[in-house]
């Protein structure tokens, strides 16, 4: 499913702020999904960046290193997405409400189908007198970095080991991280890209072939 930003435009937005006007500033019951990312944007030098995070290797957890966008799972105690979204923002990265152009914007709830829950998404721009991110919790991230949007665009196959076997996989590479999956979804729709039809591909028989960068 993807995110509604409203009504269509002739042609993708490509500032920021056109970017994050085309959605509300809301804070939606915590009901509605079981964790909260937010896609933070910056002005790069030739493009616009998003923040995202590598997490730890962690052999009892499914998304031991994933490229993600920061976020976790809804505590009983936030109340609202939106303050599962800032303290996951805090926690992660170490990026407070204040380090934000303003307040978060709602994008939308979307289906992390791997793990069988509806995520809430949202959107903000990190301002110009914020300190840079940093990794807060090294159990949980092992690296920080920014994704020009043009990459996001780029496709290639890639090689996963999933809960079902192996399979190829339609990703995003840079500098050795591979975006796909969940993350790389709910980015192309935020993006304006177009779908993709390629789901994951069983590995052919003669062999998995080499690996591209570390884990998403």
């Amino acid at each position: 499913m993807r995110l509604d930003p409203g009504p269509s435009s002739p042609a993708a937005p490509t500032s920021i702020a056109d970017l994050l006007d085309r959605f509300p500033v809301l804070h939606p019951p915590t009901s509605t999904a079981g964790a909260a990312v937010t896609i933070v944007l910056r002005d790069g030098s030739d493009d616009v960046e998003t923040l995202l995070i590598e997490r730890a290797t962690n052999p009892v957890d499914p998304a031991s290193g994933d490229v993600a966008l920061p976020g976790g799972r809804v505590d009983a105690r936030d109340g609202s997405l939106a303050t599962t979204a800032l303290r996951e923002l805090r926690e992660e990265v170490g990026l407070g409400p204040t380090d934000l152009r303003g307040p978060l914007r709602f994008v939308g709830v979307s289906a992390a189908r791997r793990f069988g829950m509806q995520v809430g998404v949202f959107g903000a721009s990190i301002s110009a007198a914020a300190s840079p991110p940093t990794i807060g919790s090294p159990d949980e991230v092992a690296h920080v970095f920014w994704l020009p949007r043009r990459t996001v665009a780029e496709s290639r196959l890639v090689h996963r080991d999933l809960d079902g076997g192996p399979r190829r996989v339609l990703a995003s590479v840079h500098d050795g991280h591979v975006l796909w999956g969940f993350t790389r979804r709910v980015l192309r729709d935020f993006f304006g890209l177009p779908e993709e039809d390629a789901p994951e591909r069983p590995v052919l028989a003669e062999g998995p072939g080499p690996r591209t960068g570390p884990g998403p």
